[in-house]
């Protein structure tokens, strides 16, 4: 094996500790590097940065590695925040995490830890990087419960030739082991949940502060008025809660979900029950297509597909169109949201995938198959 300087992308939690931990046990030269990804413009920040910060460098300190630090602020403000914002206020729900570790993991801080002479950069992502007829490949994490094969769909050829995800094959049960054992202050961090900028503040309430509230009428679906929502950026399809509309007379007592938004008329359409047929989808179409080898397929291809993190593998049919791609789905997918990636696997193989622009009704893979 050659002896690689390696920069290790150190968030202060306990994944990222365990992948420097890793490298250094497996002979290379490991370095890590803080990144300072948002500055919080109001005096009651709920970001952990500095404990973060603080837990990087005991992790450092305890392998006896040098910690860098970077702050890329101002490119996930460009890159990731503001293309956020446009989707929200165009009635589409993004993934930031997958926008960030495209622009801003993959491509900030890659670029500058190969100006400081790293050969190779590692993250703590549940996830793998293979090789198969001579091009690289991304492959799901052994955990299940972990994988994070979906966040990475856009790494290409070059990116993945750079990567190094030393926790491909452990459960993360053996991560918090090995944290633990190594001395980690960190070994039972809780792990981060939600958009790392937004922290545990209210989602809306933050949101709020940059997009302007456009209240209108919440309808059903046959046009009955029932309430009054705040902006059609606030909701994505699928949501049940903060809609407050309580019981409503002549329509029993099922809870309300979302199921359109009709943005001509700045109306929330919801209706009651969880499976909805206006919260089934058939299929979908999707763009801004990436694809790990490169190329994608040719032809009509048969794989699984995830519209969103955790959900189980979905059985498909793939039928590229230029520059999108038409998904028909063996069975009908509740709640596909456009914005949102749907990411597409050949058994344990992450093949690619791209944002979901528009939904299929239910019939219309007789129509279109």
């Amino acid at each position: 094996m050659s002896v690689e300087r390696i920069i290790v992308g150190l968030s202060g939690g306990v994944d990222s500790a365990v992948a420097a931990l890793r490298l250094l046990e497996s002979g290379h030269r490991v370095e890590g590097l803080f990144m300072k990804n948002w500055e919080d413009d109001d005096s009651d920040s709920h970001c952990s940065a500095a404990q973060d910060l603080a837990d990087a460098r005991q992790v450092c300190d305890t392998l006896g590695i040098a910690l860098h630090q970077a702050n890329f602020a101002r490119e996930y403000r460009a890159e990731v925040f503001e293309h956020c914002l446009r989707e929200y206020r165009a009635g589409r729900t993004p993934n930031p995490d997958i926008l960030c570790n495209q622009r801003i993991k993959f491509r900030a801080f890659l670029d500058h830890a190969l100006r400081l002479g790293a050969d190779r950069v590692a993250t703590g992502h549940y996830a793998g990087v293979g090789r198969e007829g001579g091009r690289y490949t991304l492959l799901r994490g052994a955990d299940p419960g972990k994988d994070q094969s979906y966040f990475l769909y856009t790494l290409d050829q070059e990116r993945l030739a750079r990567s190094v995800f030393p926790l491909a094959g452990l459960y993360k049960r053996e991560v918090r082991a090995l944290a633990e054992d190594a001395g980690f202050d960190n070994f039972d961090k809780r792990d981060s949940t939600g958009i790392c900028f937004i922290g545990e503040r209210d989602f809306r309430a933050f949101l709020g502060r940059y997009i302007a509230a456009e209240p209108g009428e919440i309808v059903t679906p046959e046009g009955e008025v029932i309430g009054t929502h705040l902006g059609l950026a606030f909701y994505t399809l699928g949501q049940r809660r903060g809609l407050d509309l309580g019981g409503r007379a002549g329509h029993g007592e099922g809870a309300w979900y979302v199921v359109d938004k009709d943005l001509s008329r700045n109306r929330l359409v919801v209706a009651q029950g969880h499976d909805h047929p206006l919260l089934l989808s058939a299929g979908l179409t999707a763009g801004q297509l990436c694809w790990v080898d490169g190329d994608g397929p040719q032809a009509p291809l048969r794989c699984s597909a995830k519209t969103r993190y955790r959900q189980p593998d979905q059985p498909c049919v793939v039928y590229p169109e230029g520059p999108r791609l038409r998904v028909l789905f063996d069975e009908p997918q509740r709640a596909v949201v456009p914005g949102q990636s749907i990411v597409l696997y050949d058994g344990p193989r992450c093949l690619g995938g791209g944002i979901i622009a528009t939904r299929l009704a239910r019939g219309a893979e007789r129509a279109s198959a």
